[in-house]
């Protein structure tokens, strides 16, 4: 359950720039409104460098987009070349100027395969046309129409297709398309090379195929979801709506049953890949390893807490394990937070693989060999490995960004292959994010902390920087002419002896004679994190402190980063110890002479929405004010895949699901509580917010409401709605935290 629309409305607002206006020498401008709190969101974080990059050459050079054209930059000799450029150049087959929406370069470097007229489905998978741009010739020609995915093989003869649920390949050299697979029927029935609505939303991934290293072979997933329950829904637009039916499992429903093949690119002869797996289970991942026809498949039981990987000779079908991991909790394939994709890893041109466990209590990597022996722990100490960045076989380095250096950074490290000659990369203090290249020659640095910008260096492998490529001094110079609260990081221990780590963002002009009211912004699902030393950028936290609130945030139990320990005491009990914590937060504050007390709300977005319902419902009287927006309010109405990870099976915990909801402590409700939600969210459906209506309504309890029908997840749908949505919150706190009754009129100009 993770909060998206509303960080994507917000990269919207930052093309926008406030209105300028005259400073005096003695006071800094400030937000004349809220929408220009939102808008100076581009001015906080500045420029981002260059974008959409991507590694080409074998890491020689990267390509990045520049004015909607693509140009590439050689690291050892900065030069920057045109690639691609769209002017003048018209879509195939029409009189239309070509446009794309996204692209993948061709494994050779020697072609661009670009993604047109996109049409979205779920979170990261959609329809498109693509387009195959030759680089030397400049020549532009039709690969797949209304395909949901495509890909050209890595020797760039074909292009790979799935299109309805099924496979084709095009070869350019007999200008012939071979459909693979025929096996598809209805929407919700059998389908091929692309996921069902969980597997996409929680494992990650949008495209369910991958072509061999030697372009013989597409190995694909199919799914058989005859037995999945339907979701429906519909954000009641025209005369007669249309409903919307995704195929969804929650908790405790039938899953897709899935398996894997493998075809010949050439023939179209198929091979069934069958693990020795019995009931319900998840293949959550394949990945081709450096043996000529060999697959790795990875299984996962339904409790997510037994994995282990199986490798095919897909000629044949035979098969073995070569590891298995297993955890009293679960075990992460993938983490939505920190855009980890993979916690395995096979590189090119080695016969070994490594695999990222928190068997020792903390995140580490442990280097195998293709017979499956452990050879050796690569990191050790008690603080998470956090990425991968790249792996050089040659030189047998391991480049990673971990929490050594702080839970609240990430910082960059190289190590050898058995543990030796750990060296840290990255110097300045904060948070760092890495794009290495493949050949690990170089990597782009995207760093910050909390007086600092956003800041981009190219770098080589030692951590020297051959190029400053972002500095942000534009950021530095706003901060002279426009108030600013950064935040300011704060520690503590609470009751029961356990240490946290949070912000606050004292209000402008602050007095620590006065007393204040707080908004705690929070978040709080397991594996997420919260509070970092980085620099930020959130205009409606700066509007909060203009109007004289203190913002808060802490780094509650159930975050990564603080090892396993930490992270994983919330496992069957979701709901606890987050609220446990806010508490302990509230009664913190509640030590500081500035804090008013008797003013404290708590406000979040999917989780964080959870987070706000489940503590005043559970903790009533410390909040005056809870302001939830998409929230769960009773786990058996999230999917199966996520809640599953975190709360087990129904079956072994009924108590644990029952504990955790919040129309269970219905009754409690004593505070302000605002519930925002769309008719149109597919990931948190509707039905929960609905639900815990009925349940206040039994219990003689009132909440507001917001509805905003055509919303998705987090309910905005347009900057514009973004805005309604902040000032409908931002009174909600005004009138029920402060007291005020003269609020101006929402629908007023003014």
């Amino acid at each position: 359950m993770k909060n998206h629309s509303v960080r994507g409305l917000i990269g919207a607002a930052a093309i926008c720039c406030l209105l300028p206006f005259n400073l005096s020498a003695q006071s800094k401008q400030q937000y004349s409104n809220i929408a220009d709190a939102l808008m100076s969101a581009g001015k906080l974080r500045g420029k981002s460098g260059p974008q959409s990059v991507n590694w080409i050459n074998d890491g020689e050079k990267y390509s990045f987009i520049s004015n909607g054209d693509i140009r590439s930059l050689n690291p050892k000799t900065l030069a920057d070349e045109l690639v691609f450029t769209s002017k003048g150049l018209k879509t195939p087959g029409t009189g239309t100027d070509f446009a794309y929406q996204s692209f993948q370069w061709s494994k050779d470097s020697k072609h661009i395969v670009f993604q047109s007229n996109f049409k979205p489905i779920y979170r990261r998978s959609g329809v498109s046309d693509y387009y195959l741009y030759d680089i030397e010739t400049k020549q532009l020609k039709e690969a797949a129409k209304n395909a949901r995915s495509a890909e050209l093989s890595p020797d760039g003869a074909k292009v790979g297709i799935e299109r309805k649920g099924n496979m084709f390949v095009y070869d350019f050299a007999t200008a012939k398309e071979l459909q693979l697979t025929n096996d598809s029927t209805d929407e919700h029935g059998i389908f091929n090379g692309h996921y069902d609505w969980v597997y996409e939303e929680e494992f990650g991934q949008a495209q369910a195929w991958n072509w061999s290293p030697d372009s013989k072979y597409i190995a694909f997933w199919q799914f058989d979801e005859h037995k999945v329950p339907d979701f429906q829904m519909t954000n009641y637009e025209g005369l007669h709506p249309d409903n919307i039916n995704i195929s969804l499992p929650q908790v405790g429903d039938a899953n897709p049953s899935v398996k894997i093949g493998v075809v010949d690119a050439t023939t179209g002869k198929k091979v069934w890949l069958t693990p020795d797996e019995t009931g319900d289970f998840y293949i959550p991942r394949i990945y081709w390893t450096n043996n000529p026809d060999e697959l790795a498949l990875m299984t996962l039981n339904r409790a997510q807490n037994h994995m282990k990987l199986y490798f095919f000779n897909v000629k044949t079908g035979a098969h073995r394990v070569v590891l298995e991991e297993k955890n009293n909790t679960w075990v992460a394939i993938f983490n939505f937070y920190t855009n980890v994709n993979d916690m395995i890893y096979f590189p090119k041109k080695s016969k070994e693989f490594f695999w990222v466990s928190d068997r020792s209590g903390y995140y580490h990597i442990y280097r195998y060999g293709y017979d499956g022996k452990l050879l050796n722990q690569v990191t050790k100490g008690n603080w998470d490995m956090l990425k991968v960045r790249g792996i050089n076989p040659e030189t047998k380095t391991v480049y990673y960004l971990s929490a050594e250096a702080s839970p609240l950074e990430q910082q960059f490290y190289s190590i050898k292959f058995d543990g030796s000659k750990k060296t840290r990369l990255s110097q300045l203090a904060g948070f760092h994010d890495v794009d290495m290249s493949p050949n690990t020659k170089y990597y782009l640095d995207e760093y910050s902390n909390l007086s600092t910008p956003l800041h981009i260096a190219l770098n080589d492998d030692k951590g020297k920087t051959i190029k400053l490529l972002e500095d942000n001094k534009e950021v530095n110079e706003y901060l002279k002419g426009h108030d600013y609260s950064a935040p300011e990081l704060f520690k503590f221990k609470t009751s029961d002896g356990v240490n946290l780590d949070g912000y606050v963002i004292k209000p402008f002009n602050f007095d620590p004679a006065k007393k204040y009211p707080v908004v705690m912004t929070v978040y709080g699902g397991p594996e997420s994190h919260g509070v970092f030393n980085r620099f930020s950028g959130n205009g409606w936290q700066q509007w909060l402190a203009q109007n004289g609130y203190i913002v808060v945030d802490v780094n509650n139990r159930g975050i990564a980063n603080y090892g396993s320990e930490f992270m994983k005491v919330v496992y069957k009990q979701l709901g606890k110890w987050e609220s446990h914590d806010f508490v302990e937060t509230a009664k913190y504050l509640g030590s500081l002479p500035y804090v008013d007390t008797a003013k404290l709300a708590i406000m979040g977005t999917s989780y964080g929405g959870y987070s706000t319902t489940y503590t005043l419902l559970t903790h009533p009287g410390v909040f005056k004010v809870g302001i939830a927006n998409s929230p769960v309010t009773d786990w058996r109405l999230y999917d199966d895949v996520y809640t599953e990870r975190y709360m087990g099976l129904v079956g072994d915990n009924a108590e644990g699901y029952k504990n955790s909801a919040d129309m269970t402590h219905a009754a409690n409700l004593k505070d302000h509580l605002l519930l925002v939600h769309s008719m149109s969210d597919d990931n948190v459906h509707p039905a929960n917010t609905m639900q815990l209506l009925t349940a206040l309504t039994d219990a003689g309890k009132d909440a507001d409401l917001r509805i905003f029908p055509k919303g998705a997840h987090g309910a905005a749908y347009s900057f514009q709605s973004y805005i309604l949505l902040s000032k409908i919150n931002f009174q909600y706190l005004e009138r029920y935290l402060k007291g005020k009754s003269d609020l101006p009129n929402l629908n007023s100009s003014k």
